[in-house]
């Protein structure tokens, strides 16, 4: 297969070599590196494993790297049905390269032996290439939505993100999530039973099952839509791994729907790349008091997040100019909607009880004695008002 990618500002086919090179540096570095994605963008996937990516003493980078064998790996994935894809090629998401034009991101975890400790990581990039199992071509991701939020979900956080996601499939905009328990199932699920399309991005290799409790979820996903890693086949999960999963999630998608994230949630960070590339953000708001709503609260206020409570108005902001308009709520229409300007300002000065003289509800009304009147005799034959003793009151008020 041959693929062309931008080197240096031209144009190239992409060999065969340079997808073997892709296999072995999806397999051997960790997902997010940055300085990997810096070379292969600049030096393209072949000088840049050859020639410029010096293993640090001790990373064990140089020992994996020699232990890669791309090509066997490649048929491995075959036999399971796993397809490895790279830039270029017909089914690469176009939004994955946006990765290589944004600033990378800082975060702080928990990577030696003191849990107390948090050491600062950094993540960014393009990935190399992306493990894809499951039958439904990724262009078909073209236009599709992240809902994404806590794995400790609240009743109220799961029958929103279900509304959403079942109206969004229900609209044919495909789902995307995470594959996790708590609103990335909803979400999935959701767009499932709308009949819809949906793919999961894992933190782990798309033949590996987690958590468990999904098993049933994924299984469907791989027999027939499609779950997404960068991570190769058979590879388990780690914090830092759901972390640089993350970006993934923001890059395939046009925008991404926050549904319940506490101030420490992965969740924030799938956010943060999908703000650092110009997707649309939304959030769901929870109550005031709700912990597992504090985050996407913090999102709101500070003017990261449109506010939205359900799928049209996810459309709106998500869809072309004037394609999705939500209509402005408003509250039961009352009878008195239906007057007129002149006869509500009568009708504010018919008394409730005794009656008043036609002059002097004109008075009170800052109009001529014939308007008035003939508001009156409306609002007579409308049940508003009625006429008795020479004057006129409220009707019902006697």
């Amino acid at each position: 297969m041959s693929a062309l990618r931008s080197v240096g500002g031209a144009a190239t086919a992409a060999t065969e070599a340079d997808r073997l090179a892709r296999v072995t540096l999806s397999v051997a570095v960790e997902p997010g590196d940055i300085t990997t994605s810096r070379l292969v963008r600049d030096l393209g996937p072949q000088r840049a494993l050859s020639q410029q990516l010096v293993p640090k003493p001790g990373s064990g980078l140089a020992e994996r790297l020699a232990e890669v064998d791309p090509a066997r790996h490649l048929e491995q994935a075959e036999r399971k049905g796993i397809r490895f894809l790279v830039p270029g090629d017909a089914e690469w998401p176009a939004g994955l390269d946006d990765l290589d034009q944004v600033d990378q991101l800082d975060h702080r975890c928990r990577t030696g032996d003191d849990p107390d400790v948090a050491e600062p990581v950094t993540f960014g990039g393009t990935p190399p290439g992306i493990w894809v199992r499951g039958p439904m071509p990724l262009t078909e991701l073209v236009g599709s939505v992240a809902v994404v939020g806590s794995r400790s979900a609240s009743v109220y956080g799961v029958e929103t993100a279900r509304a959403i996601a079942g109206h969004l499939a229900l609209s044919g905009v495909p789902v995307v999530s995470g594959g996790a328990l708590g609103i990335d199932f909803v979400a999935h699920d959701a767009a499932l039973r709308a009949g819809g399309a949906t793919a999961a991005v894992l933190a782990c290799g798309v033949d590996r099952v987690y958590p468990e409790k999904n098993r049933a979820l994924l299984a469907h996903l791989a027999a027939e839509y499609a779950v997404v890693s960068e991570q190769p086949p058979g590879s388990g999960p780690t914090q830092l791994r759901f972390l640089a999963r993350n970006r993934l999630i923001a890059a395939l998608t046009c925008g991404t729907v926050l549904v319940e994230a506490a101030l420490r949630s992965g969740a924030l960070n799938t956010v943060g790349w999908a703000e650092q590339m110009s997707r649309s953000v939304m959030g769901v708001p929870g109550p005031v008091t709700s912990y597992t709503s504090a985050g996407v609260h913090q999102c709101l206020r500070r003017g990261g997040a449109t506010l939205v409570t359900q799928g049209s108005e996810v459309l709106e902001v998500v869809g072309r100019a004037g394609e999705h308009l939500v209509e402005v709520p408003r509250g039961p229409e009352r009878p008195r909607d239906r007057l007129s300007a002149v006869e509500r300002r009568v009708l504010e000065q018919v008394p409730p009880a005794a009656p008043a003289a036609v002059d002097a509800v004109a008075s009170l009304s800052l109009l001529h004695v014939r308007d008035t009147m003939g508001a009156l005799s409306r609002l007579e034959a409308k049940g508003f008002v009625v006429r008795e003793d020479g004057g006129w009151r409220l009707a019902g008020a006697g």
